[in-house]
């Protein structure tokens, strides 16, 4: 729409400039246009003042000071015209005769107002609506095409360092950025290198910050979709999609093809009321077909992340697709205390801070949860405009994460019921 609409104002605006170039260049009182017999005549009858030649172009003005305009072959004079209707000879006491030839600016000036300016004016009509219809078909045409994330090598690194806690987690990633970076150090050996690694756990248990630190450790483009962007109302674009995905990744291998949520496009097929030629089962099958059709040597990954590991197709989890599974748990409390550690970089924390206290009364907190808990703190201790999160503050954060925000007014009536 910002576009269409700053088309449009150029348009108008083009329209205005030439509008002003005319009101400039042609005058606004339109003179009476004459033959040049009429013109004769006029001499005949003494009501002729003065004439003035320019080019082919004749002024005549006359004795009530109004003026005439006439035309004459080029190359002509006026008064070898006149002569062809009786006038031999103009008296100059009577008619002033000035005659010069025209001038290139004017002749320039004539031929940019009358042909090419229009020209111009509508040939920017005409490539303007072909614009416009060209941005609509190219829009239609671009309907099966994919539209990932593309990781930034510009911007901040996510690496292994700043994922605390799922140490066996990382262990079997590591031989994935391995696998990317040193892919000779693996194939000299025989060993082929995994088409699919599949994360799956709680939420909030870090799967799309792993998948973020295995393409900053690598530093190989990384592309991240979620499954629910393959879906559409109509059947076949999923499948474009993930024809467009793919092929777009074998470009650029080394990479890493991250799919978010992948249990929106591979669920088991067959147990949904769709039959077998919905759009999400076209999806599915268009995926399994890219995963088996990888070349040798490409170096792409598909990553996948997923709460639901038991709806997924079977197919999807066969060996050769997603060769590596790997779960991440609930953080224990070494790992919370690590995570805790990790989000509180970049905060001010009192001296008597403990985060160990603080990860053993969150059991059960996920990283997610944990990350938000020192938000809250950093929240709280701004609300009451001290410049140091405290012991306070944590326990107070761990309390509304767990149990919500404090109602005091409740507290006051049972008081003052009692």
């Amino acid at each position: 729409m910002k576009k269409n609409n700053r088309n449009i104002i150029i348009f108008v605006v083009i329209i205005l400039i030439i509008a002003a170039v005319y009101s400039l260049y042609i005058p606004t009182q339109t003179q009476d246009k004459v033959d040049i017999s009429y013109v004769a005549q006029e001499i005949k009858d003494n009501k002729v003042k003065a004439i003035k030649q320019e080019g082919t172009k004749i002024t005549v003005t006359l004795s009530d000071n109004k003026q005439q305009q006439a035309t004459i072959a080029d190359n002509e004079n006026v008064t070898d015209a006149l002569k062809l209707f009786g006038i031999d000879k103009l008296d100059p006491s009577k008619i002033t005769v000035e005659s010069k030839p025209s001038s290139s600016s004017s002749i320039w000036i004539g031929l940019l107002i009358q042909t090419i300016i229009p020209v111009l004016l509508i040939g920017g009509i005409l490539y303007f609506f072909i614009r416009q219809s060209q941005g609509a078909s190219n829009q239609a045409m671009g309907f099966g095409k994919s539209k990932p994330q593309v990781y930034d090598k510009t911007k901040k690194k996510v690496t292994f360092k700043e994922v605390a806690g799922s140490e066996e987690a990382k262990e079997e990633l590591e031989e994935i950025v391995e696998f990317l970076k040193y892919p000779k150090k693996f194939l000299n050996l025989g060993a082929k290198i995994p088409k699919g690694v599949l994360l799956f756990g709680q939420p909030g248990t870090g799967k799309t910050l792993l998948a973020r630190a295995v393409a900053g450790e690598a530093d190989v483009p990384f592309f991240s979709i979620s499954g629910s962007e393959f879906v559409e109302m109509f059947v076949g674009v999923g499948a474009s999609r993930v024809r467009d995905l793919f092929n777009r990744a074998k470009k650029n291998a080394p990479c890493i093809i991250f799919i978010d949520e992948i249990d929106a496009v591979g669920r088991q097929r067959g147990s949904g009321l769709g039959g077998s030629h919905d759009e999400r089962e076209q999806t599915l099958n268009q995926i399994l077909v890219e995963m088996d059709g990888f070349e040798k040597g490409t170096n792409v990954i598909v990553m996948a992340a997923t709460n639901r590991p038991d709806v997924l197709d079977p197919a999807l989890l066969r060996p050769g697709r997603f060769d590596r599974r790997i779960v991440l748990d609930m953080p224990d409390v070494k790992d919370r205390e690590a995570i805790l550690a990790v989000h509180a970089e970049g905060k001010p924390l009192a001296k008597n801070t403990n985060l160990e206290i603080i990860a053993k009364q969150t059991p059960g907190f996920s990283g997610a949860d944990l990350e938000n808990l020192m938000n809250e703190a950093a929240i709280l201790t701004a609300r009451k405009n001290k410049k140091e999160i405290t012991m306070e503050d944590l326990s107070a954060a761990t309390e509304k994460v767990l149990l919500g925000p404090e109602r005091k007014s409740k507290g006051q009536d049972r008081a003052c019921y009692d």
